[in-house]
């Protein structure tokens, strides 16, 4: 049968083989959300990288640069990590090289799966409709928080694990936690969140319009996926079925 398990952090990915294994990243408050809302807006590309310098270069040679550090947006930038910034028409057909706090750390440490995909509530269905039709073991790889858990994050795996509806087996005790936090918090997902550190960074910053767009469910239908050194919206041939 097939398997799944959950990386709650980039630092424990050492652990996991990913060599056969399909990968979803998970960064919901807010890089995984942002990089959804840019695909299905029309961005082109979105180029992940590490460090503020790698994307400084690239915004030099044409890309849209888009870079954040502590929730705040970096200066010198056109952009930071708000999904509502990736709604701009004039995004459309574009390149945007893109850093943040966590997700696109995650991202890199995610390569040498057979495919990485992109996750949150924003395209859920969409989502769980690939996942499940998957021919190979999945790993959830949570974003959390420099090198610590989070609670966001953890919790929408948890999702994943409900709407899969035990069609893989779990391979450590991750899945069932997850999971078993998910039911819990699944009817008012803002609540169950509203202690945790991260969300009190991003009130702290006033960003209280992005949590709650980040814990919708099903706005948008596209798949991010990971080709090379850029994501793109997921067509036909990248699927694995």
């Amino acid at each position: 049968m097939k398997k799944i398990d959950i990386c709650l952090s980039p630092d424990l990915i050492h652990q996991y083989d990913l060599a056969s294994t399909v990968v979803v990243v998970i960064d919901i408050l807010r890089a995984s959300s942002s990089i959804t809302t840019a695909m299905a807006h029309g961005v082109k590309a979105i180029r992940p990288v590490e460090s503020l310098s790698e994307c400084r270069e690239l915004k030099l040679k044409g890309h849209i640069g888009a870079a954040e550090r502590g929730g705040k947006k970096v200066g010198g930038f056109d952009m930071g990590n708000s999904p509502f910034s990736f709604m701009n028409p004039e995004l459309e057909d574009t390149k945007i090289a893109l850093t943040t706090t966590n997700g696109t750390i995650t991202l890199k440490k995610s390569k040498g799966a057979l495919q990485v995909i992109i996750g949150s509530f924003l395209n859920y269905s969409a989502l769980l409709a690939y996942l499940e039709r998957l021919p190979c073991d999945l790993l959830l790889h949570c974003a959390g928080w420099k090198g610590t858990v989070n609670l966001e994050d953890t919790l929408f795996a948890g999702a994943i694990i409900y709407g899969l509806k035990q069609m893989f087996e779990y391979n450590s005790d991750v899945p069932l936690m997850a999971l078993n936090l998910y039911k819990i918090a699944k009817n008012d997902l803002k609540s169950a969140i509203q202690d945790s550190s991260h969300v009190a960074r991003l009130m702290n910053l006033g960003l209280e319009k992005d949590i709650d767009f980040c814990l919708k469910f099903d706005e948008y239908k596209v798949i991010p996926v990971l080709k090379g050194n850029y994501i793109t919206k997921m067509k036909l041939p990248d699927m694995l079925f």
